[in-house]
């Protein structure tokens, strides 16, 4: 598996860059790891990164985009926090990611079984973490199919408070980031959001 250079990651595709994404999912619930030789792209690497893809997911430790994409050094900006929540600084490092350093998709990426979502259903309250949870409030009050059991507890709450977040994440960076919102119009880059699902290994697609 060759490493991006400038030309490569310039002539791909924002479809042809999700594809790769989709690829490297089923070769990982596959166990068919690409070969690479990651000194080697250590050294490759060493003067400049090309990557094509971003993506923001939760620091979940069952879910590292590199691993459950199955890519090498150089390929993905990966940006992780708690839930998968936004923040100014997670924007401007989308904006750096997409504007700056030229990545044609951008994954916003949940996860099932999150212990952040479960603890917003829960309305945990505990130092800075409460402010963290707190950005996933707006998913738990769209959620609007659950009428009794609405806590962690329920798991069909609990990932359809998952799922909501995901497109209310894609709804925001689109609102308060003209600059991505243009490449997107542009057809530059994808905005797409996506549920790893820690039992299977498999990655869903939300098109």
């Amino acid at each position: 598996m060759y490493t991006h250079s400038k030309e490569t990651q310039s002539n791909l595709t924002p479809t042809a860059a999700l594809d790769f994404l989709k690829l490297g999912n089923e070769r990982f619930v596959n166990n068919l790891k690409a070969n690479r030789n990651l000194l080697q792209q250590v050294n490759e690497t060493s003067n400049g990164q090309f990557p094509f893809a971003t993506i923001l997911s939760c620091i979940d430790s069952r879910t590292s985009a590199e691993l459950i994409f199955d890519q090498g050094l150089g390929d993905i900006f990966s940006i992780r926090i708690a839930g998968n929540i936004l923040n100014e600084d997670i924007l401007g490092s989308m904006e750096f990611a997409t504007k700056m350093a030229g990545t044609k998709v951008l994954i916003i990426l949940g996860h099932t079984n999150c212990g952040a979502i479960t603890g917003a259903c829960n309305h945990v309250e505990m130092g800075n973490l409460t402010t963290l949870l707190h950005k996933i409030q707006p998913a738990i009050l769209n959620e609007k199919t659950t009428k009794e059991n609405r806590d962690g507890s329920n798991a069909d709450f609990v990932k359809n408070v998952t799922e909501i977040n995901v497109h209310l994440t894609i709804e925001r960076v689109r609102k308060e980031s003209p600059i991505i919102a243009e490449l997107e119009q542009q057809e530059k880059i994808k905005i797409i959001g996506a549920l790893y699902d820690v039992e299977t290994g498999k990655v869903k697609f939300y098109e």
